[in-house]
């Protein structure tokens, strides 16, 4: 990883100071030896903080939305994870893919419990990679969460979610991080009657993380940075993931985020889908 951290800030650098880019968005050290943070990095003396190791864990694409008319272009550092997420905004048209300039970046998995679940260690989409690519393989046991839930009673999997929904404190955190969760305005923000109750309990708890779920259902590109970020542990990644699993048994196998022109299972129809359900 050192090698490729060097070679990371050394091009860094020669992009910045060229004015080929803007900025740069990767990571960098905090006071913390297992904590790495997202770096901005727009002089090119500043490219040595940037570091690649275990513990760049943050998601870097979410970021684009923050500056969605740019003067110039913007650099992002992109694992396989990051590919999908920027290739979700693209297809969502949040953002434009002449802003971004994308630096990919292979990876053999952080210090993430998702990352054993990941099947794309490379990135999908990207202008140059730095690093020799590592090798994909299928993630074992994609929806083993899900199907666990699914063997239990319905009684038991009411119980389940009600004592999940129970911890949530409705920060918004894991919608903030969501690069699927890019609309202009929230419901959960609208002041409207009906729309999002701001009542701290479990009604509405409930009515906030599966009215998400539905939005994200079949856009979700499985990073896990929703689950990753709540600060009450609530098992996010396995309501996504119970989306996209009846959508494949449905439809066919969804793995979204694997390029820009990819249309959400749920937003398009042909006669031949399935109509059991109806």
């Amino acid at each position: 990883m050192t090698d490729i951290q060097e070679a990371l800030r050394k091009r860094a650098r020669e992009l910045i100071q060229s004015g080929e880019l803007i900025y740069l968005i990767g990571w960098e050290e905090t006071r913390t030896d297992n904590k790495m943070r997202t770096a901005f990095i727009d002089k090119a003396e500043d490219a040595d903080k940037l570091v690649w190791n275990k513990y760049c864990v943050t998601s870097t694409a979410k970021y684009l939305l923050d500056d969605r008319w740019p003067k110039g272009k913007i650099g992002v550092c992109i694992r396989g994870c990051d590919s999908r997420a920027v290739n979700r905004m693209l297809a969502d048209k949040q953002i434009k893919r002449e802003n971004i300039y994308l630096i990919g970046l292979p990876c053999e998995g952080k210090e993430n419990p998702v990352c054993e679940r990941c099947a794309h260690k490379n990135p999908v989409v990207y202008d140059e990679m730095i690093g020799e690519t590592v090798a994909d393989k299928q993630a074992p046991e994609r929806f083993a969460g899900v199907e666990e839930l699914d063997k239990m009673p319905l009684e038991k999997r009411r119980e389940y979610w009600e004592k999940q929904f129970d911890k949530c404190i409705r920060c918004y955190a894991c919608r903030n991080i969501c690069p699927a969760c890019n609309c202009r305005e929230c419901f959960a923000d609208q002041y409207r009657t009906g729309w999002q109750g701001k009542q701290m309990n479990r009604a509405q708890n409930m009515n906030y993380g599966l009215t998400r779920a539905y939005h994200v259902g079949d856009r979700c590109i499985e990073c896990g940075e929703c689950e990753r970020v709540c600060p009450m542990n609530l098992t996010i990644t396995r309501l996504t993931g119970k989306m996209l699993k009846d959508i494949g048994d449905l439809y066919g196998d969804c793995e979204c985020g694997l390029s820009d022109d990819q249309v959400s299972a749920l937003g398009e129809y042909t006669l031949a889908d399935a109509d059991e359900f109806m």
